[in-house]
């Protein structure tokens, strides 16, 4: 698995035989738990686990919720509050779900930025960060669709600002959004939509995340080095390697128990902390909220979708080229998409021969740089658009594409990196050197 010389399963009872024969499933899970693993991998490789828990999580808590709601815009907001009132248990399942989609998002931009830090996006791993942007995506779409659901007032003037955005396609805007709603306007046959889509989606994200489980299994894990396992003899791979179970097993599910002790006590103590007050508020279409605001996680892209107003020099001369056909309001859409486009293309955009950004100086400034930058837009997104948050918008927004479209292909160019360890095992042992007796002088603790 994943070309790195290891042990395969062998069957011994007769039992076992039969089932390799038949179903190999404990051949399988056999593979996947004894999988040799890069022995440096630091805290950072531990958002894996947290995400796919979190999905299980909003799966299970998904389905009793749907027990209970009434996908009808008179009922929808009655049978959410009945959920909290009525059903046993049933306001710690709706803070669970409620909030489980903020630790999804949390972990997700986690897993991100370590992979655009230690490069986990080369070469051969392209096709699993594809995956994870797509993926990303999803996400949004599947937040977005559960935040309609409860009927409240940022439900339905945010689906109402949100689907107006496809009404800015030129030529087919209109029906496209007419068909996204089911009607000119949003009502019944979009509370429809949304509530079918958003309960299908979630297998489909799950069914994309065992295809990047798979990936990353064919191409092994990266590490914090990024220099490859070495795969010329069983005896050197085993010198880089440890296998997934127990070692990183026991890791990953500590770490996992010490984020659910803090998700517990937010469920517990501040479970309307990241909702929006609004939102507990009937859905009313002739009473518009002061300012409409999505999640605290589809911020930052929010924030790139408004920074590009028509007084923009850049709006303006694509308006003049297009036309008139790309006006401001396209040019945002494009902007808000074109923002998680550069993301995915990561791969091809960087040209450093050198994996890791722990061994490129100059990679480290611009990186920390784009997630403070990261930080701002989040921000920034909450604000009212007007200045001086229109300016700060814009210049975060530059700042993001920049780094990738431009930053990214030059500093393969001109830095000049530090030298790399030669291999895993060389790296382990600076950190953890060893006894006389041939032993680790410590256990890892990164």
């Amino acid at each position: 698995m994943g070309g790195i010389p290891h042990d395969h399963y062998e069957p011994k009872s007769n039992f076992e035989k039969g089932m390799q024969t038949r179903l190999p499933i404990i051949g399988l899970l056999y593979d996947t738990l004894m999988i040799p693993t890069p022995k440096n991998l630091n805290w950072m490789w531990i958002w894996g686990i947290v995400l796919v828990f979190a999905l299980v999580m909003q799966i299970v808590t998904g389905i009793v919720l749907v027990m209970h709601y009434i996908p009808h815009v008179d009922m929808a907001f009655a049978s959410v509050e009945h959920i909290m009132r009525d059903v046993n248990g049933g306001h710690m399942i709706r803070y669970f779900h409620m909030n489980g989609a903020s630790l999804m998002f949390f972990a997700v931009y986690m897993h991100i930025f370590r992979g655009l830090y230690y490069g986990s996006y080369k070469s051969p791993r392209e096709v699993t960060w594809v995956l994870g942007s797509l993926m990303l995506v999803l996400m949004m779409g599947i937040a977005f669709m559960g935040y309609v659901l409860p009927w409240g007032q940022m439900s339905f003037h945010g689906t109402a600002v949100i689907t107006g955005l496809f009404g800015a396609i030129p030529f087919v805007g209109e029906a496209v959004q007419t068909w996204l709603l089911g009607a000119g306007a949003v009502g019944q046959p979009a509370l429809n939509r949304f509530f079918s889509l958003h309960y299908l989606l979630p297998f489909i994200l799950l069914g994309l995340t065992i295809l990047h489980v798979w990936a990353f299994h064919t191409t092994g894990n990266n590490n914090p080095t990024g220099v490859e396992v070495r795969r010329t003899s069983k005896e050197d791979a085993a010198k880089d390697t440890l296998p997934f179970w127990p070692y990183f097993v026991i890791k990953d599910l500590f770490a996992l128990a010490i984020i659910m002790v803090l998700f517990m006590a937010v469920v517990g103590f501040m479970p309307n902390y990241l909702g929006h007050p609004d939102n507990y508020i009937p859905a009313n279409p002739l009473a518009t909220p002061a300012h409409i605001v999505p999640e605290w996680y589809l911020l930052p892209f929010y924030a790139v979708l408004r920074a590009f107003t028509a007084d923009v020099w850049l709006v303006m001369l694509v308006e003049w080229i297009s036309f008139g056909i790309i006006d401001a309001k396209f040019f945002g859409v494009i902007a808000m998409f074109g923002a998680i486009v550069v993301l995915a293309l990561a791969p091809w955009l960087d040209t450093s021969s050198v994996r890791s950004g722990r061994y490129r100086p100059m990679f480290k400034w611009w990186f920390w740089l784009l997630v403070a930058d990261f930080i701002l837009l989040m921000w920034v997104g909450a604000r009212p658009a007007e200045f001086p948050y229109d300016w700060i918008a814009l210049i975060g927004s530059a700042y993001w594409f920049a780094y990738f479209l431009v930053i990214l292909p030059l500093l393969g160019v001109i830095e000049k990196p530090d030298q790399a360890p030669a291999t895993i095992e060389e790296d382990f042992n600076a950190h953890y050197p060893q006894k006389a007796d041939g032993k680790a002088a410590a256990q890892p603790a990164e």
